[in-house]
C-alpha cells in the first residue's frame, strides 16, 4: 500500500455510521452505496462503460473477465511466459488451458511470439503490464483482430498507468484490476473488471454474485442466470478505494517524477542501459528496470550498496517455471473438475517447461528492477542514483 490515511477513515466513519455494509443497500432510505458508486467513478476514469468491483482480488477479476468474454473448456488463451500465476490460473478457472509466450526487453508479451503461438484453439490472448509498465497494445490487438481473438488487458500492476493516452484496461475487450496491499490502490483485497461490451458485463455481472442472487436487476439480464461465484465486494471496500481514488492523480505523480529523474540520471551512464517501454508517458513510474548482457552483471549491479534492485527470475511465481500447480497439474480439489482433464481439453497445448520460453527465462536473469515509492525525497532519490552509478 502507498497511501492511506485520514480520506479513507472519513469514508470508513461515515459508511459505518450508515450502518448498510452490504452492496446491494436501498438509496432511498439513504444508503451510501459505496461500491455502486466507486464502479462509476473507475469507469468514468478508465474511459470504460461498465466496471465491477470484486472481493476475490486480481485473480477473481481476471476469471470475470473470462467469463464475460466466453471462454471455456476446448479454448486456449495466450499468456505471457513472466506475470503472476494468476494471469494463467484464472484461464483455468475458467476451464480454458493457458498458453505460455515469450515476453521481450519491455518485460511484456512480445507480439511476434505471440502470433506464432496462436492455434485453431486460441479463443483469447492476455497480455500483462507488468510492474507500472504497458504493453505493446497496439501490435496485439492489431493481431488479435486479424485472427479473431478476444483481449483481455491484466493490468493488476498499473491501476490508472495508461498506453497511447488510452487507460489500460481500455484497450480490450475486457481489463482486470488487484486492488490488494502491494498494488498502487488498495483496499488491502480486491479487484476491478471494466468493459464497454454490455454482454461482456453482464456475464460478469452474473458469475461474480452467485447466480445475482441479490441483484435486484436481475430480471433485466438478455441472458438466463447462470451460477457462479460469491466475488461481491462490501460496502467497506467501496469506502477505502473511493478515498484511494483521490489519491491516484499524486501517487502517480509523484512516482513517475522520482523515476524520471532516476532514468534521466543513469540511461547510458558508463554503459548502463533502461530497459525499452512501449509507452515512457503511460508507465506508472513504479519501477526502473535496466537490461544488462547477461545475468552476472545484473546480479552484480543488484547487489551494489544501495542500490536495492532485484531480478525477475528471483520472484517466485511471477515466472512460469515456479507455477507448480500448472507444472504439476494439480489445478482442484477433485481429479475431475481439473481443466487438464477435460475431454474437451485432450489435445490442447499445456506445455510449461523451460524449454518453452527460453527467451523470457534469459531476459529474466539479465533484467535488474528498482522498485520506486511516490514518497522518496529528494535526498533519498539522489542517494539511490548515486549508489547505482558506484555499482557500474
Amino acid at each position: 500500500m502507498y497511501r492511506i490515511g485520514e480520506i479513507e477513515l472519513k469514508q470508513l466513519e461515515a459508511t459505518i455510521a450508515s450502518k448498510q455494509l452490504f452492496r446491494v443497500g436501498n438509496p432511498a432510505a439513504g444508503h451510501w452505496q459505496q461500491v455502486v458508486n466507486f464502479e462509476k467513478e473507475w469507469a468514468q476514469l478508465i474511459g470504460a462503460k461498465h466496471a465491477l468491483l470484486v472481493s476475490g482480488g486480481g485473480t477473481a477479476a481476471l476469471t470475470c473477465a473470462l467469463i464475460g468474454i466466453g471462454v471455456g473448456p476446448g479454448d486456449e488463451v495466450i499468456v505471457p511466459a513472466y506475470t503472476f500465476m494468476a494471469t494463467a490460473s484464472a484461464v483455468l478457472m475458467a476451464g480454458a488451458i493457458p498458453v505460455i509466450a515469450e515476453v521481450d526487453e519491455t518485460l511484456a508479451l512480445s507480439p511476434e511470439d505471440f502470433e506464432k503461438r496462436i492455434s485453431k484453439n486460441t479463443k483469447a490472448v492476455m497480455p500483462v503490464h507488468m510492474i507500472g509498465r504497458p504493453a505493446d497494445m497496439d501490435k496485439i490487438m492489431e493481431i488479435a483482430r486479424k485472427h479473431g481473438l478476444k483481449v483481455v488487458e491484466d493490468s493488476c500492476q498499473m491501476d490508472g498507468g495508461s498506453y497511447k493516452g488510452r487507460s489500460a484496461g481500455s484497450i480490450g475487450d475486457a481489463g482486470a484490476y488487484s486492488f490488494n496491499d502491494f498494488k498502487i490502490l488498495s483496499c488491502g483485497e480486491g479487484g476491478g473488471m471494466v468493459t464497454s461490451d454490455p454482454s461482456v458485463y453482464e456475464r460478469a455481472s452474473i458469475f461474480h454474485d452467485s447466480g445475482s442472487a441479490f441483484r435486484p436487476y436481475a430480471k433485466d439480464f438478455t441472458i438466463p442466470v447462470f451460477l457462479g461465484q460469491q466475488y461481491r465486494a462490501s460496502e467497506l471496500m467501496g469506502a477505502v478505494l473511493r478515498g484511494q481514488l483521490r489519491r491516484l492523480e499524486g501517487i502517480l505523480g509523484d512516482a513517475r517524477r522520482v523515476a524520471m529523474r532516476i532514468r534521466g540520471e543513469l540511461d547510458g551512464y558508463k554503459g548502463l542501459r533502461i530497459s525499452p517501454s512501449n509507452d515512457p508517458a503511460g508507465d506508472c513510474g513504479i519501477s526502473v528496470a535496466f537490461t544488462f548482457e547477461n545475468e552476472a552483471k545484473a546480479r552484480a549491479f543488484a547487489k551494489s550498496p544501495g542500490v536495492g534492485a532485484w531480478l525477475p527470475i528471483d520472484t517466485g511465481k511471477h515466472v512460469f517455471t515456479n507455477w507448480e500447480p500448472l507444472i504439476k497439474r494439480n489445478v482442484y480439489h477433485h481429479p475431475r473438475m481439473n481443466p487438464f482433464n477435460f475431454e474437451e481439453n485432450k489435445g490442447l497445448r499445456a506445455d510449461y517447461s523451460p524449454d518453452v520460453c527460453p527467451r523470457t527465462l534469459d531476459i529474466c536473469k539479465r533484467t535488474a528492477i528498482i522498485s520506486v515509492s511516490p514518497d522518496w525525497t529528494e535526498e533519498m532519490t539522489v542517494q539511490r542514483i548515486e549508489a547505482c552509478k558506484k555499482a557500474v
